[in-house]
């Protein structure tokens, strides 16, 4: 039987088309389709070269086709696990303030004070199937914004926890769960003040994806890695800058003074001031995770970890390390967790994964002759790994796919394997292998 925390079974949601499904090409042509994975297919135009571009963020916050991603604690802003609830500007207003694009961003360099709280917001992009603002250049679309309302500094606390109530009226919430992988990939609707836009192939999961690990990096940063001083966000939160001056009396005399200084302060010398640029940018971990076949490309070597629900195994993963390619990572992590060595090792399809910044590089690996012993002697992540035949996963796969905390499809027996929902990348190199991937046949022009 199911524990009792296995109380539910989230809609598994369809996953986003990949680029270009329908043009043939020589790479598609010899290696297929390209595997577009949950988290990644956004409709977001990212535009990286306006986030300096104050007068455009100044006009793309107060647009009336803006959409805002409202944030606490990480949590978004839901109206249940498979939808988001898009906000206004006018409901982050009282936040935000007025315009917090008002001034250039070297001006607000200058002006630094440290002790003066300003709310996270990021410049998410923009959504160019909807009609929206137009940029200099004649890039058009519906502008997002992600914002960090979590009441967290006195000087927005009751703005905040006000905010917060009145989206709780309305029947709103902040999500609680660690992982929000019933959003959808394809979304089939925004709120309605983008009905008049017409419907939205909108992916939620990857604007929410890109959201979460920006506050999530901006939140995580707060102090220079090579001083130890605050930080300031720029470039529309994807960069964060070590100031050379404060304005903060603070900091300058030890104890909080009374006005506001006529000039700022020098701030004490920083190694990263004596480069090129002063800036810190978002950090993204890679993380190889693997299907292994066997030589002879009949069995998956699968494994479990202790906490794991009875009979779910999913597919070997570590941290690339330092001065490591991908295939000698995959090669490293599977034999340290189970002791197969692999040879050959092909890279699939990757993962972004927003808990809270890797991008999961997701490879194909084939053992070698002599090296499918199974040994757990070395790494004792793992409390059990084995090969299971092609027919065990295709048929666990049609029917055993569910989240750690949720029950496993109706037809699925006790006792029988489990594995992860095709959200997950583990599902896609698993469903890749048993759908033909490493035969030969597939890799004919």
């Amino acid at each position: 039987m199911t524990s009792n925390s296995e109380d539910k079974r989230l809609p598994q949601p369809e996953l986003p088309e990949p680029a270009h499904p329908d043009l043939d090409s020589m790479l598609s042509r010899k290696f297929g389709k390209e595997v577009a994975n949950y988290f990644s297919g956004s409709p977001l135009n990212r535009v990286s070269f306006l986030r300096q571009d104050h007068p455009f963020l100044s006009h793309a916050l107060t647009h009336h086709t803006t959409t805002f991603l409202i944030f606490n604690k990480l949590e978004p802003l839901v109206e249940s696990p498979t939808k988001l609830h898009y906000a206004t500007y006018a409901d982050v207003k009282p936040i935000i303030g007025d315009d917090p694009y008002s001034k250039s961003e070297e001006d607000l360099v200058k002006e630094y004070n440290s002790t003066t709280y300003i709310p996270q917001m990021i410049f998410l992009g923009l959504h160019e199937d909807k009609d929206g603002v137009t940029t200099k250049k004649g890039y058009k679309g519906a502008p997002f914004f992600a914002v960090d309302v979590t009441p967290k500094h006195e000087s927005i606390k009751e703005a905040a926890e006000a905010l917060i109530k009145s989206f709780e009226d309305k029947g709103v919430h902040f999500s609680k769960g660690r992982l929000h992988m019933a959003l959808p990939a394809e979304e089939g609707e925004l709120r309605h003040f983008l009905f008049q836009y017409g419907n939205s192939d909108s992916s939620a999961a990857a604007i929410y994806a890109e959201a979460r690990h920006l506050l999530d990096w901006n939140a995580r940063n707060p102090f220079c890695g090579g001083c130890g001083q605050p930080t300031f966000s720029v470039n529309a939160g994807f960069k964060r800058t070590c100031p050379p001056t404060d304005f903060s009396q603070l900091l300058a005399s030890g104890t909080q003074g009374a006005g506001v200084p006529e000039k700022p302060f020098d701030r004490p010398s920083c190694p990263t001031r004596g480069v090129i640029s002063n800036l810190q940018f978002p950090r993204t971990d890679p993380t190889v995770i693997m299907a292994c076949v066997s030589h002879d490309g009949q069995r998956i070597l699968l494994g479990r970890q202790r906490r794991w629900p009875a009979h779910w195994y999913s597919t070997l993963a570590g941290f690339l390390e330092p001065a490591e390619s991908v295939e000698e990572a995959v090669r490293r992590e599977v034999w340290e967790e189970s002791g197969i060595k692999l040879g050959r090792v092909v890279v699939h399809s990757t993962q972004p994964w927003p808990y809270p910044a890797n991008l999961m590089i997701g490879a194909i690996g084939q053992a070698t002759p002599d090296g499918e012993v199974v040994d757990l002697g070395n790494d004792p992540e793992l409390e059990d790994a084995k090969w299971f035949s092609l027919d065990e996963v295709r048929e666990a796969l049609r029917v055993g796919t569910s989240g750690l905390g949720e029950r496993p499809g109706p037809e699925w027996r006790e006792g029988g394997l489990r594995l992860p929902p095709r959200t997950a990348i583990a599902n896609q190199l698993l469903t890749s292998v048993v759908n033909g991937f490493v035969s030969a046949g597939v890799m004919k022009i």
